[in-house]
């Protein structure tokens, strides 16, 4: 069964096209990275997934069910890291991760445990008691991956997941996502850091202008497209060839 389906997606903002006809299937244990320029599409294809945004024509299927019939019990079994990730910055890590476990069905004392846990493994522990307001970057980071990962969720969407995460929890979490992917379960990966997608992902979807552009393997793509990098595939698709002109004018302007 298809973990993901997406049949002849489209999504229009003030009558301007986002998505055009997206046509995607996704299977049980893959990790996908989905990337592409700013304003390709990408947010507005995980909100949809999410049941954030509505308004949109085609079908979105997760774990086999139409989302648009309203039923949310999907959403229990998924996880997401967003881009920008709004916490309630009065609360204290204990009560932030109490409740977001309250809201997928966890007890109080489950989500105590596995907290503690994890927050030790994130290297926290001594802040589950302070207000999130007094947190680092990088720590809020990483409480924003635990409260995802509570519940063990059968598919992980992930926005720019490891924003302000030190070199060392950053190899945590990608060793994580492997054995997720192991596991069986599904992980949505969005990144503009090519080269953490290149290594990562099993399966990358390039999305330019609403449309997929590119879907394979890394080493698909290679053969596809003229790069040996995903970032000079991403160039080539996306028609993007000015970096260095780009670079040089800003380096002027900037000596004067």
């Amino acid at each position: 069964m298809n973990i993901i389906k997406i049949t002849d997606l489209s999504m229009k903002y003030d009558n301007n096209p986002v998505l055009n006809n997206i046509n995607l299937e996704v299977k049980a244990g893959e990790i996908i990275g989905y990337i592409g320029p700013n304003g390709a599409g990408k947010s507005t294809t995980v909100k949809i997934m999410l049941g954030l945004v509505t308004g949109y024509t085609g079908k979105v299927e997760i774990f086999g069910e139409d989302i648009s019939l309203g039923n949310v019990d999907y959403k229990r079994r998924i996880g997401y890291v967003p881009e920008v990730a709004d916490l309630y910055d009065s609360l204290t890590a204990r009560e932030y991760l109490t409740f977001i476990g309250s809201l997928y069905g966890l007890s109080d004392n489950d989500v105590d445990a596995k907290a503690k846990e994890l927050l030790k493994l994130f290297d926290i522990q001594d802040v589950y008691d302070q207000r999130i307001n007094t947190f680092s970057k990088g720590m809020r980071q990483k409480v924003v991956i635990i409260s995802s990962l509570l519940h063990n969720p059968d598919l992980l969407f992930l926005d720019e997941p490891l924003s302000g995460l030190d070199a060392n929890t950053v190899m945590v979490v990608k060793e994580l996502l492997s054995l997720f992917s192991e596991k069986g379960k599904t992980i949505f990966y969005s990144s503009h850091i090519m080269e953490v997608v290149e290594k990562i992902s099993n399966r990358i979807i390039l999305i330019n202008k609403g449309q997929i552009v590119a879907d394979g393997s890394f080493e698909t793509l290679k053969d596809q497209v003229h790069g040996s990098t995903l970032e000079q595939i991403f160039n080539e698709l996306t028609g993007f060839n000015q970096h260095e002109e780009i670079a040089k004018n800003i380096l002027s302007v900037i000596e004067g």
